[in-house]
């Protein structure tokens, strides 16, 4: 025992480590910086005037801003993520309030702020917005990792163990005369598989094999015998997939998390959402509407007002208050029968310390996209559970760990990544539904065996099917840009990097598989995607994205994203810009090859990768796989589309 203890502890000091980074990292980027080149940088609104405030759910006051320059700059501010709204008016005495924001577009932000009132100062001018550093993750770990290291004697303890391999997990017999007729027959072992552990069990899903399909499946046959499962996954993304899935299963499903972070198609679900259906509700809308016209009153003394305006200021407030308090009485009513009667809880891994989720326990614990998360995050809820249920791919997207020092001594290890050297533990689905076999058999061989196959409805499926459209006929493409002087450029300030050598070559053919795909007289319109490793080349991508005219084809969407924002979708045609081309061969974070198996594995109907062979092609990885197009006639040189340099 003493040895799972003893790594536990090693991976709280590494928990440490890795939040120091990220903070040294947050400092060098925010803190240090001007507030010019914070703006630059993306990571600063200033000056910004507010357009509209009210009072909204949890007592909380929305606002919408914009922002009054820099109006073409880039920003990192997106829905979900900690703000501060600040005053600059006097630096000495600097005035902050925080909040998350609910949404965000080019220059506009509507932001839900952690207050009941808005303070004066918001409206004396010169008020910015930044991004704020979110330390309540790592207080969440921390916690969560020192209730492991002191479990004796209880099921905390025994999954310790089973985890760290010095125990071994119990199945029941399956029952092999269950079979889900939706499902296909490794999606069915899968389900029987969960139905039968008693601690852990894993599914591995491959991209594009049903993963989501068969939990969901699995979800509604143990609510059979349990009343209440907890669901989740580390991003806010993969739980809004799973609670939209489970709907339609026709599961009560309550989705707890901040409202900024859940979709606004499933708002309806989260317990503010809900509380609007409830038969109470219309007592709690009037007596928030008395609330909100107090506010309203008290909002008008918004400058330097005298004595008797602040008593009467402060009196409006203190009866907004009542209100609130009378309302509240009537929520925590209802959202304790929210809790007590939903079939499903689906939430991220911090969000299962919600005040409402402290005492709760359950029998199961569905934890997907296991892969992306890191162990002590998946220790905050599963110390509510008696066994759990992993679904992810550890082939793919490993977890984000940015001190180098935390991961060569193992904090990007997650559960499932040592969960599933138990030869016991894990069940793999086998078969995929999204991309043409030449798409999937680079990753099949290289990461799954060979053990995959392409489903007949997929298997075959191209742009077109007439060989007289070369670029429609052929699945993937490897453009080589070895010779063609396409240097990458880096950003002193940003540091990243790109290559408008590969940008260009890119959209001209882009718009060459355009054209033939109008000619070839096909009418269903496709999904374009683009992606890069790199943040620089994204930017350079979405520039001249804005000055490609694509009107006049058959395009339902054309998306320029990182790897990371392509996880878990599929678009008919991929484009990868692998950016790097140098006389050293430096790859940079190309060589984590589990991050481009998502890039490669995104596409249903044709592939095309740009790369510089003469720098990638050393690596292993890019090597199996330039031969592997090689094999096919897949390999094309940049100068076959009579690019010049």
């Amino acid at each position: 025992m003493s040895n799972s203890i003893d790594r536990i502890k090693h991976l709280k000091e590494l928990l440490l480590i890795e939040r120091e980074e990220d903070y040294y990292q947050y400092k060098e980027q925010f803190l240090r910086a001007s507030i010019e080149q914070r703006k630059k940088n993306g990571v600063t609104w200033f000056p910004i005037q507010i357009l509209s405030d009210e009072l909204g759910y949890a007592d909380y006051v929305h606002i919408e801003v914009e922002r009054t320059n820099q109006l073409d700059t880039p920003h990192q501010f997106s829905a979900g993520k900690n703000v501060t709204l600040f005053s600059n008016k006097n630096p000495d005495d600097l005035q902050e309030l925080t909040g998350t924001i609910k949404q965000s577009g080019k220059n506009k932000m509507k932001i839900i702020l952690h207050t009941d009132e808005l303070p004066y100062w918001c409206y004396e001018g010169r008020i910015g917005v930044n991004i704020q550093f979110d330390d309540n993750s790592y207080i969440e770990m921390q916690k969560a990792l020192d209730e492991v290291i002191v479990a004796r004697n209880n099921r905390v303890a025994e999954l310790r163990e089973i985890i760290e391999g010095t125990e071994v997990p119990t199945f029941e017999k399956t029952d092999d005369s269950l079979v889900i007729p939706q499902l296909n027959l490794s999606q069915n072992r899968a389900v029987r598989h969960i139905l039968s552990a008693n601690d852990i069990a894993v599914v591995h899903g491959p991209p594009g094999t049903g993963k989501t399909t068969t939990i969901v499946q699995a979800i509604r046959l143990v609510l059979q015998t349990e009343k209440q499962v907890l669901v989740c996954a580390p991003t806010n993304t993969a739980v809004d997939l799973l609670t939209e899935k489970l709907i339609e299963q026709g599961v009560n499903v309550l989705r707890v998390g901040h409202p900024a972070r859940v979709s606004e198609d499933l708002q309806k679900t989260t317990i503010d959402g809900q509380i609007q259906t409830h038969v109470n509700y219309k007592d709690i809308k009037s007596l928030r509407k008395t609330a909100e016209e107090y506010f309203k009153m008290a909002s008008k003394f918004k400058r330097t007002f005298g004595k008797e305006d602040a008593k009467q200021r402060a009196l409006f407030y203190s009866e907004a208050r009542n209100c609130i308090k009378e309302s509240r009485l009537l929520e925590d009513y209802i959202v304790d029968s929210l809790f007590e009667n939903a079939q499903v809880i689906c939430c991220t891994p911090v969000t299962a310390t919600n005040r409402a989720l402290s005492k709760k326990k359950f029998n199961t614990l569905f934890f997907d996209e296991a892969s992306q998360a890191l162990e002590a995050i998946s220790w905050i809820p599963l110390l509510k559970c008696n066994r759990v249920i992993f679904s992810g791919d550890h082939f793919q997207l490993p977890p984000v760990v940015k001190s180098v020092k935390a991961k060569q001594e193992g904090l990007d290890k997650t559960m499932l990544d040592r969960c599933i050297q138990h030869d016991t533990i894990s069940t793999l689905l086998t078969r995929q539904y999204r991309m043409h076999q030449h798409i999937m058999q680079f990753s099949n061989a290289y990461f799954y065996n060979n053990e995959l196959e392409a489903d007949t409805t997929v298997k075959d499926t191209l742009l077109s099917t007439n060989e007289d459209f070369d670029i429609l006929h052929i699945p993937v493409e490897l453009i080589d840009t070895a010779g063609c002087s396409f240097d990458e450029l880096q950003n002193p300030e940003t540091l990243s990097l790109s290559n408008k050598g590969e940008a260009d070559l890119l959209f001209k053919h882009l718009d060459l598989l355009l054209q033939q795909y109008l000619l070839s007289g096909e009418t269903t319109k496709i999904d374009v995607g683009i992606i890069s490793p790199y943040k620089e080349q994204i930017e350079l991508l979405k520039e001249k994205l804005a000055d490609f005219d694509h009107s006049a084809y058959p395009i339902n969407e054309l998306a320029v994203k990182t790897i990371d924002g392509f996880q878990g979708e599929e678009c008919d045609v991929i484009y990868i810009s692998l950016v790097r081309s140098n006389p050293t061969s430096e790859i940079g974070f190309l060589s984590d090859i589990r991050r481009m198996n998502v890039a490669l594995t995104r596409a249903k109907k044709k592939l095309v990768v740009i790369m510089d062979t003469a720098t990638i092609g050393n690596h292993p990885f890019y090597k199996s796989f330039i031969e592997y197009c090689e094999k096919h006639n897949f390999y094309k040189s940049a100068w076959e589309y009579s690019y010049e340099a």
